[in-house]
């Protein structure tokens, strides 16, 4: 099974790297010292302490496998802030709503998404509806509520 590609910002692979390191430095450690501590309290049958300390050490070993996943399939997304002429992977787009609203995007791969900041995914509708298009195109994109209007003003 071939594993599809993740974009990453170099700013997105090191809070990747920086989560993994605290995952495997801190957390693990952490978890392992509450499970020989609840140990410690006699059998781990109907100990609440030890069944959460090893819910815990799931979720935190599930984190870093998925995070090595993720690094190993990373690819780049490099920012050459020459080339303005079309929006791409890492872009950072104006649009202007109907309404005349302006409204700030970057385009980033599904691993950094974060909608209140801006940072949409290339795969999402209006993200994917974004790529390729230049200053002045008019795009006009399905969503669950209609229809939606966006004019690129500005490409960085």
């Amino acid at each position: 099974m071939h594993d599809k590609p993740v974009f990453l910002t170099p700013e997105g692979r090191a809070k990747l790297e920086a989560e993994l390191k605290q995952l495997r430095e801190v957390r693990r450690p952490e978890v392992a010292e509450r499970i020989r501590a609840a140990k410690e309290f006699g059998d781990t049958v109907d100990n609440a302490e030890y069944e959460e300390s090893k819910n815990e050490q799931a979720f935190v070993e599930g984190r870093v496998l998925t995070i090595e996943k993720l690094l190993a399939h990373a690819i780049a997304i490099n920012a050459d802030h020459t080339m303005h002429d079309a929006v791409r992977l890492g872009s950072t787009v104006t649009v202007v709503v109907d309404d005349g609203e302006k409204e700030n995007y970057t385009i980033v791969g599904s691993a950094e998404v974060d909608p209140p900041n801006g940072k949409i995914s290339n795969e999402s509708p209006v993200g994917r509806a974004l790529l390729g298009r230049r200053i002045g195109d008019v795009i006009e994109i399905s969503i669950p509520a209609g229809s939606l209007r966006l004019q690129v003003s500005s490409i960085d």
